[in-house]
């Protein structure tokens, strides 16, 4: 059995699978399906077997985290500048960060730490030592 209502602009459009032991449809809705364009709302009556998951849920997908661009040791970021052509025509442009995959000796774990770091970081780590510039970043070693 199928029922077409209308209120103003939108539509419901109602499917209903015939009883032969009940003279009158479920009252409520199982399954059901707007459609977002045309304004037309599609309702299915089912028996009461499963529960239906919704069919207008939005998809999401796992995605996996983005690394950011930014120094963790020494915060360094990217820089907005402007590209300049020969007449003078002013385009915006990132300059990025220098970063680095590096696996590092850390003396007091007694193992290589495989850091993403700025050049001007890894320069940092040669000079003052890994457990140094760690702590001033606040950054824990163990976790790495």
């Amino acid at each position: 059995m199928v029922t077409l209502a209308t209120l103003g602009t939108t539509s419901l459009l109602r499917f209903q699978k015939a009883d032969p032991l009940t003279a009158s449809p479920s009252p409520h809705l199982l399954g059901s399906l707007s459609s977002q364009l045309s304004g037309i709302k599609l309702s299915c009556n089912l028996p009461d077997v499963a529960p239906l998951k919704s069919i207008s849920s939005p998809f999401t997908p796992s995605l996996q985290p983005v690394a950011r661009r930014v120094c963790p040791f020494t915060g360094k970021k990217a820089n907005k500048v402007n590209k300049v052509s020969f007449s003078n025509h002013k385009t915006k442009k990132l300059q990025f960060v220098n970063l680095q995959y590096k696996k590092v000796w850390w003396e007091a774990g007694k193992h290589y730490v495989k850091l993403r770091l700025s050049t001007k970081a890894l320069k940092t780590i040669e000079k003052n030592g890994l457990d140094a510039v760690a702590k001033k970043a606040g950054i824990d070693l163990c976790k790495e």
